[in-house]
């Protein structure tokens, strides 16, 4: 999610697109939170890893 989101934040832009830029956005920032609490240890939707 997070690779998607940084892919999506540069062809956003690159291209001059807003809403690739916003969503990009959004992916890296959910994937990093997903990311931080994975590592400390906390269940996320049922699992203790993501990836």
């Amino acid at each position: 999610m997070i690779v998607l989101g940084v892919i999506l934040l540069i062809l956003g832009f690159v291209f001059g697109i807003s809403i690739l830029w916003t969503i990009g956005l959004i992916l890296l920032l959910v994937g990093v939170v997903l990311w931080v609490l994975g590592a400390v240890g906390h269940a996320v939707g049922g699992r203790n890893h993501y990836w």
